[in-house]
């Protein structure tokens, strides 16, 4: 039995074959084995160009309003263990939870390494 990859997505080990395509059974990505050898994923850099890896740690530079919330994210807020997100629609690069609002995404552009 061969060795399947983990999710580029969630990085889930929990990945299967089905007709050909990769999926995860974590987050439901689907992707081809071909298709992900020969994609190149732009790395994610902070708003100072520091380039960003699964686990850092980084800090909010600006106040940050949330939908839903009354208080928004305090410039200074730490966030650590992020998770990388590559190849967002909306943007939204780093998956992470922020104390008192919860799991959440955030965008690169509004963070600095740690």
């Amino acid at each position: 039995m061969s060795e399947l990859p983990d999710c580029p997505s969630c990085n889930s080990e929990y990945t299967y074959e089905d007709r050909g395509i990769i999926i995860c059974s974590i987050c439901a990505y689907e992707w081809d084995l071909k298709s992900q050898e020969s994609a190149n994923y732009e790395e994610i850099a902070d708003a100072n160009g520091n380039i960003l890896q699964d686990g850092d740690a980084v800090i909010v530079i600006k106040d940050l309003t949330v939908k839903g919330s009354s208080s928004p994210i305090k410039k200074g807020t730490k966030v650590k263990n992020i998770k990388l997100i590559h190849n967002p629609g909306d943007g939204h690069g780093i998956d992470c939870k922020i104390d008192g609002f919860g799991a959440m995404k955030l965008k690169s552009e509004f963070v600095k390494k740690a």
